[in-house]
């Protein structure tokens, strides 16, 4: 049996974890399954998570810590297409996160590090949202970041069920945040307009 710091288990863990939920679903994880791919004693993922519940909280903490990072260069750059882009590129790179970060049923109520992580990359995606010129909102801008939302939501969802197996998810979600929320870049003066999402790999 490895042997492992504290933090290494962890790490070990939450990543076996990932794994298996992406390839599975998180309704069938099994806390032995998960600790024999993981090399870790059989009770060390419950010890040290405290239950499959502990196990997918500390997951979707990651999941958001995650996604903020990945979003925070297009608000930056107040680039709201690209921030979209950023949402659908990062639940396609981590399903297994993904699985587990909006499903409240799996999740402790009230946790401190699962709420900051959560508020910190919805400040992000609002902070996006903010970038779009009054001018080319129809509705208010709270509706118009539910819809934003629900757009980058929907795709990743979608594209990872298999719904839309033929479409590639970022030109998709490109297409969308300019079709809903203003003219495609001039391509005479912006090179990611020219390329599409592939521009933005």
């Amino acid at each position: 049996m490895a042997s492992y710091h504290h933090g290494d288990l962890r790490a070990q863990v939450l990543s076996s974890a990932a794994e298996l939920i992406g390839a599975d679903g998180p309704d069938a994880l099994s806390m032995r399954d998960l600790a024999r791919r993981a090399g870790v004693s059989h009770g060390a993922p419950a010890h040290h998570f405290g239950g499959r519940n502990g196990l997918f909280t500390a997951l979707a903490a990651e999941g958001f810590t995650l996604l903020a990072d990945a979003l925070t260069e297009s608000v930056v750059a107040e680039r709201f297409d690209r921030t979209a882009v950023a949402y659908v590129r990062f639940a396609m790179s981590h399903p297994g996160h993904y699985a587990v970060m909006f499903r409240a049923d799996l999740l402790r109520p009230n946790h401190l590090a699962l709420d900051a992580e959560r508020n910190r990359a919805g400040d992000l995606l609002a902070a996006g949202m903010g970038t779009i010129p009054q001018e080319r909102l129809t509705i208010s801008r709270e509706d118009g970041r539910r819809i934003a939302w629900s757009m980058v939501h929907g795709v990743a969802s979608l594209c990872l069920s298999g719904a839309l197996p033929d479409v590639d998810p970022e030109t998709l979600t490109l297409a969308g945040a300019h079709q809903l929320f203003g003219v495609r870049p001039d391509t005479r003066t912006d090179p990611d307009a020219r390329t599409g999402a592939a521009g933005e790999r």
